[in-house]
């Protein structure tokens, strides 16, 4: 059905209840992945697991602080997963690579080209990437929210027709799954915005992220033209059902809307990186969410934050302080500064480098 996909594993599926790696569900994993490989699909597999995984090798001293353990358990961990992902893959006589990455090399178009660069280089040579954030050094403010959002920003870069997110329960539900009249939501609109009523705020034992960031990250990425399914990992065959007959199995799917134009693929995931903030008044919050396509105009900028070169990122901001959007500056500070009640000066943001959220 789908010719590329990346395929995101969470913790939970990947681990036992005493934190060690569950290497049965491991090989199976890669048995289906190895099926759809052979069928010549694009994978790229984001498979958290690291931390747990040295939970299961390390003990880590008492007095150690949460960011150093969490650099320890991961150096270790990613070693045994890595480890456990190869063999696995050697029996299908298929190569894997390990691309380890953080939020930072997503700063910049540059950055964002050459990891793409990467990727398709291993498509091109038939080795199935996977991919990790480097939690041994992400341990900043500008960590990835958890690999759902790391694996929505890679489906759209590679321009993926779909993005399967592993979980260890069967999709988003219309309440509490653990009670009896609680059903899976089988389809959501991309359109939609709000499914905070429904969705637990539970995080897992092992992972970062709970099914609200889940939620909003398949909405952002189906919202891009990718079809987003959430589904039980721990279910038999699941990655090849998905594929094939998707409406047979009980999972959530995010349809998908229609694609972005490359660079605001770029931009829907670039909001930690604004270099500055533009606040803009009622009449350009009115036009820029009109049908028409509209660039930013100073005309309906009030004030703005932060010092910033041309090509620079910006944050757009409502009257009321809510972050709208984000947008590349077609020129520095001090120019918009000097024209800023100007009304015929050229635009701040142009519509083709600005990505409304």
């Amino acid at each position: 059905m789908y010719k590329s996909i990346i395929i995101k594993i969470g913790s939970n599926v990947l681990t036992k209840d005493d934190g060690t790696l569950h290497d049965q569900r491991v090989s199976h994993l890669v048995d289906q992945i190895a099926q759809l490989h052979d069928r010549n699909k694009k994978i790229i597999l984001v498979s958290s697991g690291a931390v747990a995984a040295g939970r299961s090798m390390v003990q880590v001293h008492k007095k150690t602080d949460t960011v150093s353990s969490r650099q320890l358990l991961s150096s270790v961990g990613q070693v045994k997963l890595l480890n456990t992902y190869s063999t696995q893959f050697e029996k299908h006589h298929i190569q894997c690579a390990q691309v380890l990455v953080t939020k930072q090399d997503f700063r910049s178009r540059e950055h964002y080209l050459n990891m793409k660069n990467c990727l398709s280089t291993l498509w091109d040579n038939d080795i199935v990437p996977i991919i990790n954030e480097n939690d041994a050094v992400s341990v900043t403010a500008l960590m990835f929210t958890d690999n759902d959002e790391l694996a929505g920003l890679l489906a759209t870069m590679m321009n993926s027709e779909a993005l399967f997110i592993l979980s260890n329960i069967n999709g988003i539900y219309n309440g509490n799954p653990d009670k009896k009249d609680t059903q899976v939501i089988r389809t959501i609109d991309s359109a939609h915005t709000d499914l905070s009523a429904y969705i637990s705020t539970t995080k897992s034992n092992f992972g970062r992220g709970g099914m609200l960031t889940k939620c909003k990250i398949a909405q952002k990425t189906a919202a891009s033209g990718i079809s987003v399914h959430i589904a039980n990992g721990t279910i038999k065959n699941i990655l090849i059902d998905l594929n094939n007959a998707p409406k047979k199995v009980e999972h959530t799917h995010f349809t998908k809307g229609e694609k972005y134009p490359a660079v605001k693929k770029w931009m829907a995931y670039s909001e930690a990186f604004a270099n500055a903030q533009v606040y803009i008044n009622q009449g350009a919050m009115e036009a820029l969410n009109s049908e028409k396509a509209t660039s930013l105009l100073l005309a309906g900028v009030t004030h703005m934050q932060g010092n910033f070169k041309k090509g620079d990122l910006l944050k757009i901001m409502s009257e009321d302080g809510k972050a709208i959007g984000i947008g590349r500056a077609k020129y520095d500070r001090s120019k918009a500064d000097e024209h800023l009640h100007d009304n015929k000066y050229q635009p701040l943001i142009h519509y083709d480098y600005l990505y409304l959220f």
